[in-house]
């Protein structure tokens, strides 16, 4: 071509895309734009002298004969070639080459239209080198949490995979990843089989209302011979075709596990202990009531009467001496009702006579002795009741009334004994202050923490609501033993 052969046409020229004219028949660069010199680096006196091979290396004969045939005879159609361009200093860059088969002056040609993708394909692998980063750093936070991150679906067939499982699987289950994901029914195989209802119905909830899914269980280690607790947190999303997927972790709780249960047999074992000294004061105050009242009130009744002999052999002339003997009488009577009161604080005779006949003693003492009007209420006359549970109800009932006295500010307590087929519920309301949530929580609230214990003692609960009207309510429910056959 000559220097004044506009072959391309002057907006070709000062295109910013890069487009290259090509002799089909002999591959020779006919025209090149000022886009495409500037990148390759070439003069247009240079380009004249060169073939596309020479700056595409990948354009040889036979890929453009297969793009020619390709592109047929047709005028206008396209096809693009992704390749690489080499410069004048021998690098090289991406294009995307759109070929177009044309013709000049009955001369085939193919224009190229090349765009330049370094800035693609540095965006491409400066994503890709994030994307690597950003795994890395996940695997490196996966790999060094203690437990087992995984992924579980549920598929609406009820078919269920194990789609990611970290490196802790083989650590806490004692199986690879790759044989859980080969057979995801092999984790339910290692719950023990009276804790895998539980694991199924947490799923089941967490499924339907797409809630967390947060399970405590045991499973059978057989590489270790071994029974671990395992805890389960995940956290559930629709997945496509009715399916749910999870993503958890699971963490091995068997040390904590024996701590609390430990913990619970120590409590346990001193609520026992508890129970057994009860009893034990209990019958003691029994014994002494009984001493008490057979021995010193005997003693005490017979001092009385020889005293009365002895007075009444008094002469009517001695005054001083019948004045000792009137002051020593009433001693003894002092005496006697002091012995009888300390008796009955050890532990009333009332309390032979049935539960429902002491506390309705003890409803009336408390209004003596403190004043507050107290009313006693119970549908039944005769409860039978363990004589060790009916001494506990009962001083639960005093102290009840102590706290009362003390600290409620109340004019009025209404007592209500119920029997509810196997339970039995004694409920003690007042009409005073109340009692804070904070008054419960105090480190020297012995009396409510020794009700409790008593309760519990007994099997059964104790609990403090606020009454209508203002005022507390204190109920005691115990369980009854079931009657003799």
């Amino acid at each position: 071509m000559t220097n004044n052969e506009p072959l391309l046409a002057a907006p070709m020229h000062a295109a910013p895309a890069e487009i290259l004219l090509i002799d089909a028949a002999t591959l020779s660069l006919v025209d090149v734009n000022s886009s495409a010199r500037a990148n390759l680096g070439y003069d247009a006196e240079t380009l004249k002298s060169m073939r596309a091979p020479d700056i595409a290396p990948s354009l040889d004969e036979a890929t453009l004969s297969a793009l020619l045939a390709g592109l047929g005879e047709d005028i206008g159609e396209q096809r693009c070639l992704r390749t690489e361009l080499r410069r004048a200093d021998g690098s090289s860059y991406p294009v995307k080459l759109t070929f177009l088969r044309t013709q000049r002056d009955g001369r085939a040609l193919l224009l190229a239209v090349g765009d330049d993708l370094s800035s693609e394909l540095a965006a491409s692998t400066t994503l890709a080198q994030a994307l690597a980063m950003s795994e890395a750093r996940f695997n490196a936070i996966v790999n060094h949490t203690p437990g087992l991150v995984y992924q579980f679906t549920l598929g609406a067939d009820g078919r269920h995979a194990f789609p990611y499982l970290s490196d802790g699987c083989a650590p806490l289950l004692g199986v690879q990843p790759s044989a859980l994901q080969h057979d995801p029914d092999l984790f339910l195989r290692l719950i023990l089989p009276e804790d895998r209802k539980g694991y199924l119905e947490a799923m089941a909830v967490s499924k339907i209302s797409l809630s967390a899914w947060n399970w405590e269980g045991r499973i059978w280690i057989d590489a270790w011979r071994d029974v671990k607790w395992i805890n389960l947190r995940a956290t559930p999303h629709a997945a496509p075709g009715g399916a749910v997927q999870w993503d958890g972790i699971m963490t091995n709780i068997t040390d904590s596990k024996i701590e609390q249960q430990e913990t619970l047999r120590s409590r346990a074992r001193l609520a026992e202990l508890t129970d057994h000294i009860e009893q034990v004061k209990e019958q003691e105050r029994a014994r002494i009531a009984r001493e008490i009242h057979d021995d010193l009130g005997g003693n005490l009744t017979a001092i009385k009467m020889a005293l009365s002999m002895l007075a009444a052999r008094l002469p009517q002339e001695q005054p001083l001496l019948l004045e000792k003997a009137t002051y020593l009488d009433d001693l003894v009577d002092r005496t006697i009702d002091a012995v009888h009161r300390i008796s009955l604080d050890l532990r009333p005779s009332t309390l032979d006579l049935g539960i429902v006949a002491a506390l309705e003693w003890q409803a009336r003492e408390f209004e003596k002795g403190s004043g507050i009007a107290c009313v006693f209420r119970s549908a039944e006359r005769e409860i039978d009741l363990d004589p060790d549970h009916a001494s506990a109800l009962f001083r639960v009932f005093q102290e009840a009334l102590t706290n009362v006295a003390k600290h409620a500010g109340a004019t009025r307590v209404t007592v209500t004994l119920r029997r509810q087929r196997q339970h039995l519920t004694l409920a003690i309301c007042d009409n005073g202050r109340g009692i804070a949530p904070a008054d419960r929580l105090k480190p020297a609230s012995f009396g409510l923490r020794g009700m409790s214990e008593r309760a519990r003692a007994l099997g059964g609960t104790l609990t403090l609501s606020a009454a209508p009207g203002g005022g507390t309510i204190v109920t005691i429910k115990i369980r009854l033993a079931p009657p003799s056959t």
